[in-house]
């Protein structure tokens, strides 16, 4: 019998295995790290005397093992499916629907001209209008959009960055049609700008004041919305890019460093934002490395947080998260393979303590989702939920020996790689030297390699491939819908009041040259009807517009 790992591995391990019909004496994960082919208490820094320093309990910093004592015996995650289409009639009807389904949180989708300010009647917005999202252009569609939602008791996801505190305002405009109050309001607002220079590229304006406008919300919402978060710092859309899970880690800390020291500099104490600081995280096929990446995020938040910014308050060192399943692995080939991936991207999320879930659809490679497949995607997190037993346990893989091992080395390698972006000025004068984006995009070249030459295997794609009928009764965006929405902009251009709007516009404009909040001024906007593209307009004359930036 060996008596430790080193003699077991000389005694026993054969010096290559044969798998997949290749021959191979070395495994890693996604991430390229080394993969032994077993793990015990040699290969952990948690030994019985250092287990609480290091590991701690659920609910206890450094909130490795969950930000909950009771994690999911106490509440499930929220389960928000990701919708928008067509027009806010349309989407209204979607949200509907999901709500009876069992699903307890929105979250918006919009169009690409609501997500970079242009309104659906503007010459650039041509093509784009209710694609890949709903449109919305001004209050009249938010209200639309939220008729009969009672705002008062649902959470609401807004996935929006350049024109994130125009949406904001609607969103409080629409809810005080209702009647209800900004302090009754819950939700989650994106937010998250640089992201969208590294990976997702729906800017509008600079860095600087874009950051401004970041920073402006942080303001607005802990002194007025206390449950709202103001910011989710994402990193799904940069591993959507290509990025592996140690760049998604280190990029969204880097992000959020910034962040947090731009507030700082703005005068606000980390306590009164930091809490409302939320994050936004992929799951993708790696079940064993998203888990223990998961894991790795809130030690590295709690220690960047208690640390470098001396936080205090136990909510601004613990990280709260949201989930969205892999996009970027759906396949056109063979769709029904796409349930099972997301089930297992969405395992891996619930298995790493997630707060709220977004489970793909397998029609999703070819079109925005049916409402049958959105319901089965529903039904997938329930059924995880409900029917698989790891909801009884808190942290059911804590304690194994190579989830503990690949969660301190994705702990380290991402710290290596934030302390490399710290010694370039931080993430935005990274992002202005092009870095992330470099790193991304060799990336994603190594990935699309090895799944050329097979190395990787993508069943349906490169391996076990067969003829797949096309799929009857795809979601298309009916015509006359775009033709609708583009008539009742033009109706309320009418009906306004355009002697108020023309008022609230200059004082916008007054406002944005200052250092002064200038939520406040967007609200008085939306209140008298200003539409998202007249109030963006604004900001184009008086910020400028930010062109690509390279990346070579």
């Amino acid at each position: 019998m060996a008596r430790n790992k080193k003699e077991w591995e000389q005694n026993t391990l054969q010096p290559s295995i044969e798998r997949f019909g290749e021959t191979s004496d070395r495994f890693t994960t996604d991430s390229g790290l080394e993969i032994d082919a077993v793990y015990s208490v040699e290969d952990t820094n948690h030994t019985p005397s250092s287990y609480i320093e290091n590991l701690g309990f659920p609910g206890e910093y450094p909130y490795t093992r969950g930000v909950q004592p009771s994690m999911y015996r106490g509440r499930l995650w929220t389960m928000r499916q990701y919708s928008g289409y067509s027009t806010a009639k349309d989407t209204n009807e979607r949200f509907k629907y999901l709500l009876e389904q069992g699903q307890t949180g929105l979250s918006v989708a919009f169009d690409l001209p609501t997500q970079i300010g242009y309104d659906s009647d503007h010459p650039f917005s041509t093509g784009e209008v209710g694609k890949v999202g709903v449109p919305i252009s001004s209050l009249e569609d938010m209200e639309i959009l939220l008729d009969s939602i009672p705002l008062d008791q649902v959470s609401t996801s807004m996935t929006i960055n350049s024109t994130a505190s125009i949406l904001l305002c609607l969103y409080i405009a629409a809810a005080k049609r209702q009647g209800v109050t900004q302090d009754k309001l819950s939700g989650t607002l994106q937010n998250d700008i640089l992201k969208e220079y590294i990976a997702r590229g729906t800017y509008s304006y600079p860095p600087i004041p874009s950051m401004k406008l970041v920073v402006d919300v942080f303001k607005y919402c802990s002194d007025n919305i206390p449950r709202w978060n103001s910011i989710s710092i994402s990193g799904y859309h940069m591993r959507e890019a290509g990025a592996t899970a140690i760049q998604e880690l280190a990029f969204t800390f880097s992000n959020a460093i910034a962040y947090v020291e731009s507030a700082i500099k703005a005068g606000l104490d980390v306590d009164d934002f930091a809490p409302r600081i939320s994050f936004f995280f992929v799951s993708q096929n790696n079940l064993l490395e998203e888990v223990a990446k998961f894991r790795a995020a809130r030690r590295i938040w709690a220690k960047i947080m208690s640390e470098r910014f001396k936080a205090k308050n136990p909510r601004s060192i613990a990280l709260r998260f949201h989930t969205q399943t892999a996009g970027v692995t759906l396949t056109a080939q063979q769709p029904d393979n796409n349930i099972v991936r997301s089930t297992i991207q969405g395992l891996a999320a619930v298995l790493g303590g997630t707060q709220s879930l977004h489970v793909n659809s397998k029609d999703e490679a070819l079109s925005l989702p049916t409402e049958e497949s959105a319901q089965l995607s529903l039904r997938t997190q329930q059924i995880i939920a409900h029917e698989t037993g790891i909801t009884d346990v808190v942290d059911p893989l804590g304690g194994s020996y190579y989830i503990e091992n690949l969660t301190d080395r994705l702990e380290t390698a991402t710290f290596e790689e934030i302390n490399k972006i710290d010694d370039m000025g931080g993430a935005v004068s990274a992002i202005e030297q092009g870095y992330q984006m470099r790193e991304i995009g060799e990336s994603a070249y190594n990935h699309q390699v090895e799944i050329d030459s097979e190395e990787r295997i993508v069943v349906g794609v490169n391996r076990y491939v067969t003829e797949t009928p096309p799929i009857a009764g795809l979601l298309k965006v009916d015509a006359r819908a775009v033709a609708d929405q583009i008539d009742r902009l033009k109706s309320l251009r009418e009906r306004r009041d355009n002697k108020a709007v023309a008022v609230m516009l200059s004082n916008l404009r007054s406002m944005a040259v200052t250092d002064a909040n200038i939520v406040p001024a967007i609200l008085d906007c939306i209140e008298n009807y200003c539409t998202l593209g007249e109030i963006s307009q604004v900001f184009r004359e008086i910020f400028g517009e930010q062109t690509e930036i390279a990346s070579i």
